[in-house]
């Protein structure tokens, strides 16, 4: 089964979402702005979701997830809980 780490920052707003995306697009460390700003209790340890496989996070984002390039901030993310930033940090068959 396909498996794959991800990080991820979920705010309310999709506004909010994309000032973000733009922050760390432009150096702003991934980790620290989950840390400062995210509403997931990932956001103690910068985000990260550890390693799942294909069918364990809700369907938006699992579609994300098993289909980004490792590496690159994908978003926003429109879910049930809200509107995330994802990263995918790696992936494995």
């Amino acid at each position: 089964m396909t498996q794959a780490s991800a990080r991820h920052i979920l705010v309310d707003t999709e506004d909010r979402c994309l000032e973000l995306k733009a922050s760390i697009e432009n150096g702003a460390d991934f980790a620290q702005v989950a840390k400062e700003n995210s509403r997931c209790p990932s956001s103690n340890d910068g985000g990260n979701l550890g390693t799942f496989g294909r069918g364990q996070m809700v369907r938006e984002f699992d579609e994300v997830v098993f289909s980004a390039p490792v590496g690159v901030v994908q978003g926003p993310v429109k879910t049930q809980f809200g509107f995330h930033l994802v990263e995918v940090t790696g992936r494995q068959d």
